[in-house]
């Protein structure tokens, strides 16, 4: 049967929408992903660097890509001067800045909040040498940088645990997420590698919502807290870390959302479980 003239007109109207979407997206790019930091090892083979709240972003010579492989849309005046080369890094604002800077990037009407924004390097993806080589190549490429929205993460070294946990607990109460630690005989790679660490006081981990109870005393009429289920298949409740507003307009069902908690019970349950943010991709 042949279509009729209204069927080819929004047979059309379909193929250009999903030739405009897939504009829109990228391939998702392959990241080094940390593990778990443990205390056996000799502190004085990394490099250290503070773990910034930031949206991990990539960029691959000519723009802006996100973890999940959309392309963020970074005016470019921003982006005026970057290299043309890969680099990875992390879209930022300052410590405890993460839903300003997650707003600012999803927001379509203006461009002007990214002035608040810089993309902070710290790695090369596309570097054949060890991190050692890749710190060094970095700190050459910043020389020569003239890309005002484009800084290098400081990679320091310390002599031992002792200095390494004084460094997490003094960095901490200044609001810091934690610290990175790279390997410095480290090669990057696709996926979670040992040459990659995370260190911080607390455990992160992500829930979704699937339903909500009541507030009591100054939070009646409000979301006194979220009930979630872990990826464990653990349901629990977290009422603690949400701000008067995040009370008000609490994270939606089937949302996923990050909180901070301080080891398990016997159950499995985390323990002292504190909301942190709605979990979203740009």
């Amino acid at each position: 049967m042949l279509a009729t003239p209204h069927q080819r007109a929004c047979y059309l109207i379909l193929l250009l929408t999903l030739s405009c979407s897939l504009l829109q997206a990228a391939d998702k790019p392959a990241l080094m992903l940390a593990k778990v930091f443990q205390p056996d090892l000799q502190i004085t083979d990394y490099w250290i660097s503070e773990k910034l709240d930031g949206v991990r972003a990539r960029w691959d010579g000519k723009q802006l890509i996100s973890r999940g492989g959309n392309i963020l849309n970074a005016p470019a005046w921003f982006t005026q001067g970057f290299p043309d080369r890969l680099l990875d890094g992390e879209l930022w604002i300052a410590r405890g800045a993460y839903q300003q800077t997650m707003s600012i990037i999803k927001t379509k009407k203006s461009q002007l909040g990214w002035k608040k924004v810089k993309f902070m390097v710290f790695d090369l993806p596309n570097h054949h040498g060890n991190f050692n080589d890749r710190v060094a190549a970095m700190l050459k490429m910043m020389q020569h940088n003239n890309a005002p929205y484009l800084q290098m993460i400081t990679q320091f070294q310390l002599p031992s645990n002792v200095d390494l946990m004084q460094r997490l607990d003094s960095i901490t109460e200044q609001g810091a997420e934690g610290l990175m630690l790279h390997h410095k005989a480290g090669i990057y790679k696709n996926g979670r590698s040992h040459h990659l660490l995370k260190l911080k006081k607390f455990t992160d981990a992500e829930a979704v919502v699937i339903g909500y109870r009541a507030g009591k005393g100054k939070f009646i009429g409000k979301m006194g807290a979220i009930q979630v289920k872990s990826k464990a298949g653990k349901v629990f409740f977290i009422g603690s870390g949400f701000s008067y507003q995040e009370r008000e307009q609490p994270p939606a069902i089937g949302s996923t959302i990050t909180f901070r908690y301080q080891g398990l019970t016997n159950s499995g349950i985390p323990r002292f479980a504190v909301f942190i943010r709605l979990r979203e991709e740009p």
